[in-house]
């Protein structure tokens, strides 16, 4: 198997990919993607070696996935907007060989340490910056065509940096038949794909939704999807209206956006037959008041990296704002409280899941992954949830102090490492507090070293060059202690 062959069996003459004003039919991307997997394998890249995707949601990284994968290598999609040194970081703790690279991401690869990436071979840049600085994409894609490299179902397809259960980020082994076995499960809440649909690609292909609940179930239904590098609410909706869109997913700030425009038409959405938001919880005061408005049910679900990623929805089920759904078929899901025993109804638990979605562990780090995973196969999400008498699942907590911002896993450890490298700073706390755009941002507690007088900004600003800006604190406030609790651990609940 491998997952690459989700294109395969459509018509040639089918719509796959709008991107940048462009359409691209199944029977030009198969032609792209097996031009580019010939090119890749000209590089002398071999199967399971690491490749990095530094594209936004364009043409561009979608046939870099699917050549990644059908060369029998493996996808590491980041994030265009992150700053260099976190690139670095990453593609260093997983080897990457090669990083194809879009448009958005040409000056920033120009800013590498190539010191710091010593098995980086192959820069790979899409459009006017070959030569002698890389390789051209359009030299490799105009390559001898050759088949899709067959692969197990256990052999890893991509790494995703997430934060996991703790601590800071790592990178999640998915394998190919993790990624394909959701794909199929979601697919199935609606009975079958259409091939009719037209998904709205927005939620970033580097973030495990974007990849594989949008970019995946569209193609392995041979549905069209509609790739969109930014979001803007206006033209977004022009462009849900001109293309048809019929699957609208999307983060909570999204559907608050909308819901607070009164220039948008009550009809805006008349197109969307399935709608859901993801990424993080969604205020049910938003979910009926876009209902009210747009007559569109918003449905809500539950995931992790770690489980390809959607392990409950509410699509099929009746609409209960608020709740995250039901666990979809081919998944187990058991709340249990610290002694690990299930709880009863109406009782909060820690979700617990199984199934052939859960992803094959962190790269390279043998302790989180047994930390993640335990003996019976049971992936422990930290999470806090409890069930309804009628079986319907509603999230009450977070995995321990994480913040969401945007969607995105934020964890403190990660921000306080980084704001510690600062000269000044004894000590510091980092807790997540609501906004009103992104859910939440990132907050920093400092106290400053003796006879150091610290600018906010000047904090802000160094942050900013280690780390991809929603990670960054928005406010610093400057005090003279920390809340500790008997054991000297800081309690972010009392500075929250």
């Amino acid at each position: 198997m491998n997952l690459a062959t989700i294109i395969e069996p459509h018509p040639s003459e089918a719509t796959a990919l709008i991107s940048r004003g462009h359409t691209t039919t199944y029977g030009e991307l198969r032609e792209q993607v097996a031009g580019l997997r010939g090119g890749l394998g000209g590089l002398g890249l071999d199967p399971g070696d690491r490749v990095g995707i530094l594209c936004a949601n364009n043409w561009y990284f979608a046939v870099s996935y699917l050549a990644i994968l059908g060369a029998g290598a493996v996808a590491v999609p980041l994030n265009p907007l992150s700053p260099t040194k976190e690139l670095e970081r990453e593609l260093a703790s997983v080897g990457a060989r090669a990083l194809i690279v879009g448009p958005s991401g040409h000056n920033t690869v120009q800013g590498f340490d190539r010191s710091k990436l010593p098995v980086l071979e192959f820069v790979i840049y899409s459009e006017g910056h070959g030569g002698e600085q890389g390789i051209e994409l359009g030299e490799l894609l105009s390559s001898e065509p050759v088949e899709v490299v067959e692969r197990d179902s256990s052999d890893l397809a991509v790494l995703i940096f997430t934060s996991g259960t703790a601590g800071s980020p790592k990178a999640a082994m998915l394998s190919h038949g993790n990624l394909l076995a959701n794909i199929d499960q979601v697919i199935a809440l609606r009975g079958e794909g259409d091939a009719n649909d037209v998904g709205f690609g927005v939620l970033p292909m580097f973030h495990i939704y974007g990849l594989n609940v949008v970019l995946g179930c569209s193609l392995r239904a041979g549905a069209s999807v509609l790739l969109v590098e930014r979001f803007d609410p206006t033209s977004a909706v022009e462009a849900i209206q001109k293309h048809g869109v019929t699957v609208l997913g999307g983060a909570p700030q999204m559907w608050a956006l909308w819901s607070q425009m009164p220039e948008i038409e009550d009809d805006a959405f008349a197109s969307v037959k399935v709608a859901t938001s993801g990424a993080a919880n969604l205020d049910p005061a938003i979910a009926e008041a876009f209902k009210a408005r747009f007559g569109i049910e918003l449905g809500q679900g539950y995931g992790l990296t770690e489980a390809s990623p959607v392990v409950t929805a509410s699509v099929g089920l009746p609409w209960r704002p608020g709740s995250v759904g039901a666990p979809i078929d081919g998944i187990d899901v058991r709340l249990v409280d610290s002694d690990g025993t299930d709880v009863l109804v109406g009782d909060p638990g820690e979700i617990l899941v199984k199934g052939p979605n859960v992803f094959c562990g962190y790269w390279n780090d043998a302790e989180a992954t047994r930390a993640a995973i335990d003996e019976d196969g049971w992936l422990h999400t930290g999470d806090i949830a409890l069930v309804d008498d009628e079986g319907f699942i509603y999230l009450v907590d977070r995995a321990k102090d994480l913040i969401i911002v945007s969607g995105f896993n934020v964890f403190p450890a990660e921000v306080e490492d980084i704001l510690m490298d600062f000269d000044g700073i004894r000590e510091c706390a980092v807790v997540g507090v609501p906004h009103p755009h992104t859910g939440e941002s990132v907050k920093a507690y400092v106290v400053a070293e003796p006879g150091y007088a610290l600018e906010e900004d000047s904090i802000i600003e160094f942050t900013a060059r280690h780390l991809a800006r929603y990670k960054c604190p928005q406010k610093v406030n400057f005090v003279d202690h920390l809340p500790q609790n008997l054991t000297g651990k800081v309690l972010r609940r009392a500075l929250r």
